[in-house]
């Protein structure tokens, strides 16, 4: 068995016994083991060099590389020969592993240890000044991660201190737009080495689908970061006609010190969403990440550090929502905050910048959104969208699509058609590549969502599907659906964020776009049909921040994404994100003696 790793080769290869077996690319780590002295690296063992990636599923046995010469040795076991098929010795952060059993004893997985539990503040990882800490949870074991620093007030105040001082006298605000970007792409160069280490603390932490966290989730998070890189040095003013012997201008000019308050169903990506915008306007921040997830946000300060973000330009600060959300939202000298959770605590973010310092205010908040399925759709193709709006990210995400809409002359045939298929939607350990849903976050948000299914049982909606929690361990939910769904059920009203769709069924077009818009949310919308006319009819009628037509969760970079009604408001994504952060200054001063005006 492994013991500590030593140091880490990216290593980029193939691996078979023989020409006719199927080759596999590789990324590992090399160990020194006790009873065999020369599995390892040959001279370089106090190297120093740490790895970048991880593989968190056994292999029957790594190979062994010459750190000089890259070419690969004969393993210990199996004889198999690796061919090393180019790859660099790479700087990267800490990635000791501990071996975990899974729940049936069968297999096991790699986890990373964790490394980084306080708080980061003007560049360095400390204690919080209570020395109090809360714990993270393993939601797929319902045991114990890691021990979190609890910062408080006090601790929010060192760091707005911190990020002030950083942007009063700091080189953030001061430096070209261009330098800015080119440090916002070394922190996504550095995401992207970094990914699997990314991914697996998502996973570890928040539940998430480990295979989904390595294809999609990061890497679009260093895409995100690299648009607002492009676009640090874009940001500019308007020359001014006006109408007098005066002329004008305007400038962009970065809002100051933010506090950026992010929740758990995304942790990585909405640090950027919020930080990369906030970066390019040349704001200094601190973050308070959620406490059902914090780990990603520490991990993300560290490759910010070793990016070469300035001290203080971002800081984190780990800890309960009433206490430290709350004092970032009432801090005095906070110039805005952008939250990103629930509508009720949206409002208590609202009250605390009315009654400290009138900051501005983004916010993002719950959703009840519709898909609209109408009779000319493709049954299969509807079918996987609606199980992918609405069981995507175990249903814990703002823009689910929990409320599915089907007129009534292919219902039928779709109810069959999402049943079938919802028997094939895989749940269990999300580290397990094969798995599309894993664990809801925590206790409370799985005794919520189930407490919601029995809602609908009560209220008289036909379970089609699902309903209970899955397996022996960890908080689990079946994908569930209900039909003959009352417009007015709870089900039907509120966010539950877990994977339960509401089936209901429609004739006319007038009559659904009533029935879609009927809900207090306006965050997404989706619209399953091959008919223009309704496809443009539709998506103008529906009060949402984005409309999806015959896809559903496509977020890109360049697509602004706002809400309606108490889905909040402002926006996220593309070159209007910049806006949350930057306040419009004009500049106006009088000419004399002009030929023209």
């Amino acid at each position: 068995m492994p013991s500590s790793p030593l140091s880490a080769f990216q290593f980029c290869g193939v691996v078979g016994e023989d020409d006719d077996e199927e080759q596999k690319d590789l990324s590992f780590l090399l160990y020194e083991i006790e009873d065999e002295p020369n599995w390892g690296l040959r001279d370089d063992e106090k190297s120093g060099f740490r790895v970048t990636h991880l593989v968190f599923e056994e292999v029957e046995a790594a190979a062994i590389v010459d750190s000089k010469s890259c070419v690969g040795r004969r393993e210990r076991r199996n004889h198999r020969r690796c061919h090393c098929g180019g790859g660099e010795w790479v700087e990267g952060v800490n990635g000791d592993t501990k071996r975990e059993s899974m729940a049936d004893g069968s297999k096991k997985k790699k986890i990373p240890n964790i490394n980084f539990t306080n708080l980061f503040i003007n560049g360095d990882f400390v204690h919080s000044i209570s020395g109090k800490t809360f714990e993270t949870i393993d939601p797929s074991t319902e045991e114990v991660i890691a021990k979190i620093a609890q910062g408080n007030k006090e601790d929010v105040d060192l760091a707005v201190k911190a990020a002030r001082q950083a942007f009063d006298h700091g080189s953030w605000p001061r430096m070209p737009g261009y330098m800015r970007g080119k440090i916002m792409n070394k922190f996504a160069d550095l995401i992207d080495e970094n990914l699997e280490e990314l991914a697996a603390l998502e996973t570890l932490d928040a539940g998430k689908v480990f295979s989904f966290e390595t294809a999609v989730d990061i890497p679009s998070i260093s895409k995100e970061l690299r648009y607002f890189a492009g676009a640090a040095d874009k940001i500019h003013g308007e020359t001014l006609k006006l109408s007098s012997e005066f002329q004008g201008y305007t400038l962009l000019e970065p809002i100051g010190v933010v506090g950026l308050i992010i929740p758990w169903n995304f942790p990585s990506a909405m640090f950027i969403l919020k930080c990369g915008p906030a970066l390019a306007a040349g704001c200094t921040m601190v973050v308070k990440p959620a406490e059902q997830a914090p780990l990603p946000a520490l991990y993300l300060a560290h490759l910010a550090k070793l990016a070469g973000i300035p001290d203080g330009v971002l800081n984190v600060v780990t800890g309960l929502g009433h206490i430290a959300g709350a004092a970032v939202a009432s801090h005095m000298d906070i110039d805005s905050v952008s939250f990103t959770g629930s509508t009720e605590v949206g409002r208590l973010i609202m009250q605390a910048s009315a009654t400290s310092n009138l900051k501005t205010v983004s916010l993002e908040l719950g959703g009840k959104s519709p898909l609209l399925i109408f009779v000319d759709a493709d049954i299969d193709q509807a079918a996987d969208l609606a199980l992918f709006g609405s069981l995507a990210n175990k249903g814990e995400i703002c823009v689910c699509s929990s409320r599915v809409f089907v007129q009534e002359g292919i219902y039928d045939e779709l109810v069959k058609k999402l049943v079938e298929k919802a028997k094939t939607w895989v749940v269990g350990d999300p580290f397990d590549p094969s798995t599309r849903q894993g664990p809801q976050v925590d206790k409370k948000q799985y005794e919520r969502v189930l407490s919601y299914i029995d809602h609908g049982k009560r209220e008289g909606a036909t379970l089609l599907i699902g309903g209970k929690p899955w397996g022996d361990k960890g908080y689990y939910i079946e994908p569930t659906i209900f039909e003959n769904v009352a417009d007015d059920s709870l089900i039907a009203t509120d966010e539950i964020f877990g994977p339960v769709m509401a089936l209901m069924k429609f004739k006319t077009v007038e009559e659904v776009i009533k029935r879609a818009n009927a809900t207090s949310y306006g965050l997404a919308a989706g619209i399953v049909t091959n008919d223009l006319n309704i496809a443009n009819r539709v998506s103008r009628s529906i009060r949402a921040g984005i409309i999806w037509i015959n896809c559903y969760h496509n977020f890109d970079s360049g697509c602004p994404i706002g809400r309606y009604k108490m889905s909040g408001f402002g926006k996220d994504h593309g070159m209007e994100a910049l806006q949350k952060y930057q306040k419009t200054k004009a500049v106006v001063t009088p000419i004399y003696n002009s030929p023209w005006l």
